[in-house]
């Protein structure tokens, strides 16, 4: 009998949790509920592959460090429980390494992080087993003991499987805030939705940004000069864009990169402003050739400084991919990456252009917060704004006011926003919608207080940890302010973050055989790279898999959830 059908017989199936160890060279081990088996290969990879075909949902502690072999060498896994990813949620770290998840999901105080090398005083009192006498996790084992022999792999996945039990009952205790509940609580599917993010992380970070270098390299050249050979060069290439702006000021040079210094060559123009932001000199450009040239300085300086040369070399491959390294959850729980991906200025998008053959379908959720802010408010009179297509207008009419006042009022409700024209929007936000600012503001009460909070999803916001003392400092000292307005917003943006991966997740099942993959995760935007032939279906999976998101995240609301997609063969044409 083969390897699957025995498996089969011992009960792993599609969506059964099965606890994986690799080891390296020496072969893996399984857990699962009903069973236990070790498989001794010398290509352990190969072996995984073989057993996802049955569709088990993976156990590991990190897709970051678990998951990664497996994508190098062309395994996609179908389903995983990540617990690191898991263990944020439900407890708000800041760490998902295994020592970490461990100790929140037993009540025990974080220990410190099991790096470098094994001293006396780390091997003090542990009797070689996975689990110490003091309920931690042992820090040899940690340190990648339980890979030197297959009976340690097995009992390292039976440890695995022992807190993904505990981590499930610890979800499915939280509380469902849907008006529609089914039979799966949300913050389950939340917590595998966030699993799955931490694996498209993975795949992410492998894959890269399509990126055509003679676009690139053209636009560079443009925009800061040529490839510099050397440090005198780029010095002088410095030099020459700075003096583009000094040649339209009388008097000595100055340095353009100290506001202070470019108040005082401004003043020297008859220019008196009381900062140097672009936003306020802006007006200015029109009819002064000087703020012109110098806010297209700041341009260039910034794709010199952040996205230049010395960029391309470093995070754009020999075979044009861009490549970051990407986290599934920062703060309230956007995805977050290195590289510059996250702020790839619009300028440089038509260089995003994958071969020939291929194309890029993005998407793009569409006023997903004040979205948002209906579902998880349980506003009904902003729930039907949130029907039509522009949900903005709607809103306009309720407040006697036109769309783009409309639209700073729902924005400032949001981000906490009272002075100017805001503040006498936000009154009307009140009369109009009273549960959704109730919502907020008990929101920012909480954050005042120091109190923790959980997003709609179940995510911990444990603003008790953030920077002063709650007791000490008072309700209206700066930090209680910070911390009031951070949850204001975290709310919503966590719940939007939380909304997004499961749509992302939901998009990357639907790709499964087809020559298509996600290549970018952009808060609310979504950026598949495909085979030209297959874009027709991408786009209507796109919709497909909001629908059915929207089904499960939002049941009951009335909310309805929008997208634009399109097609192009570079990121700005998709636009």
């Amino acid at each position: 009998m083969s390897l699957i059908h025995e498996l089969v017989d011992e009960g792993v199936a599609p969506g059964v949790p099965v606890a994986l160890v690799v080891a390296p060279g020496v072969g893996i081990a399984l857990s699962w509920n009903s069973g236990r088996r070790v498989i001794a290969d010398k290509d352990p990879l190969r072996v995984v592959a073989e057993v996802d075909t049955l569709g088990p949902r993976w156990i590991w502690w990190t897709s970051r460090e678990d998951a990664e072999p497996l994508v190098a060498s062309g395994i996609r896994p179908r389903a995983c429980w990540d617990l690191g990813a898991v263990g944020r949620l439900l407890h708000g770290l800041s760490r998902d390494d295994a020592g970490a998840v461990w100790a929140a999901a037993f009540g025990l105080e974080q220990p410190p992080r099991a790096e470098g090398e094994l001293s006396l005083l780390d091997l003090a009192g542990e009797a070689g087993d996975a689990v110490r006498e003091d309920g931690h996790l042992s820090r040899e084992w940690l340190r990648g003991g339980w890979a030197d022999d297959l009976d340690r792999a097995q009992r390292w996945a039976d440890v695995a499987l022992r807190l993904h039990a505990v981590q499930e009952e610890l979800v499915r205790a939280l509380p469902d805030r849907r008006t529609g509940r089914g039979s799966t609580t949300l913050p389950y599917f939340i917590a595998l939705s966030e699993s799955m993010a931490a694996l498209v992380c993975v795949e992410l970070a492998h894959d890269g940004l399509p990126v055509d270098r003679a676009v690139l390299e053209e636009f560079l050249t443009t925009t800061v000069g040529p490839r510099p050979r050397t440090e005198v060069e780029e010095v002088s290439a410095r030099h020459r864009r700075d003096r583009e702006v000094w040649r339209h000021f009388p008097g000595e040079p100055v340095d353009l990169r100290n506001p202070s210094t470019v108040r005082d060559l401004l003043a020297r123009a008859g220019i008196e402003v009381p900062d140097t932001r672009s936003w306020r000199l802006e007006p200015y450009a029109a009819t002064s050739p000087g703020i012109s040239a110098l806010l297209a300085w700041r341009k260039a300086e910034r794709v010199a400084t952040t996205y230049g040369w010395a960029w391309a070399e470093r995070d754009i491959g020999g075979d044009g991919r861009l490549r970051g390294t990407w986290t599934a959850a920062e703060g309230a729980g956007r995805m977050t990456a290195s590289a510059g991906l996250h702020n790839l200025p619009s300028e440089l998008r038509p260089s995003v252009r994958p071969l020939e053959g291929r194309v890029l379908v993005r998407a793009d959720l569409g006023q997903i917060e004040p979205r948002v802010l209906a579902a998880v408010s349980g506003d009904a009179a902003l729930a039907e704004a949130a029907r039509e297509d522009d949900m903005y207008a709607p809103v306009a009419r309720a407040l006697s006011s036109d769309r783009a006042t409309a639209k700073i009022a729902v924005l400032a409700a949001m981000y906490g926003q009272t002075s100017g024209a805001a503040g006498a929007a936000l009154r009307d936000m009140d009369r109009t919608y009273p549960t959704a600012m109730a919502f907020l503001r008990a929101a920012e009460e909480s954050g005042r207080r120091g109190a923790d909070l959980r997003t709609y999803g179940g995510r911990l916001l444990p603003l008790s940890k953030l920077a002063g003392s709650p007791a000490a400092e008072g309700p209206d000292s700066d930090s209680a302010h910070g911390r009031g307005r951070f949850a204001r917003n975290a709310v919503v943006q966590g719940a939007a973050a939380e909304l997004f991966k499961a749509w992302t997740a939901t998009v990357r099942a639907g790709l499964v055989g087809l020559d298509a993959r996600i290549v970018m995760c952009l808060h609310d935007e979504l950026l598949v790279e495909a085979n030209e032939p297959d874009s027709a279906r991408v786009v209507a999976l796109m919709g497909t898999a909001l629908e059915s998101t929207a089904s499960w995240w939002c049941a009951g609301s009335g909310v309805r959830l929008v997208a634009e997609v399109s097609v192009a063969d570079t990121w700005a044409d998709a636009h």
